[in-house]
């Protein structure tokens, strides 16, 4: 099974992390403004989505929503979910633990393409 998004051990870990001080959690993925374009984390419900917004899939457990509209442009690739030292968005939940989640990503290959398109 091929998934839309994954995220790397440490992007778990941090995950689990949060997950034990702030109970359950959510995703979206930013578009930009004033946090950039990183994956948000928030206590799960916190952040309201829409019609406008689509469920990738989970990661840790916990629901990764992305706008259609952002969806268009990687809708091709599977998103990566890392996490590095420093200060990332303010409104996300790791800030205080003076790391960030970042977005990596990986193009899909034409057999995964294949089987996202069933």
């Amino acid at each position: 099974m091929v998934n839309r998004v994954t995220a790397t051990p440490a992007a778990l870990a941090l995950i689990d992390q949060l997950r034990a001080k702030y109970g359950p959690l959510m995703f979206h993925q930013s578009g930009g403004c004033c946090d950039g374009s990183s994956p948000m984390c928030y206590p799960d419900g916190e952040f309201i989505t829409g019609d406008a917004d689509k469920k990738l899939g989970e990661i840790g457990g916990a629901p990764f929503y992305i706008s259609e509209a952002q969806y268009e442009y990687w809708k091709h690739t599977q998103l990566i979910i890392d996490v590095v030292d420093g200060r990332g968005g303010m409104f996300s939940l790791e800030g205080p633990e003076g790391k960030r989640f970042l977005t990596r990503s990986r193009v899909f290959t034409e057999e995964e393409r294949r089987e996202l398109n069933q």
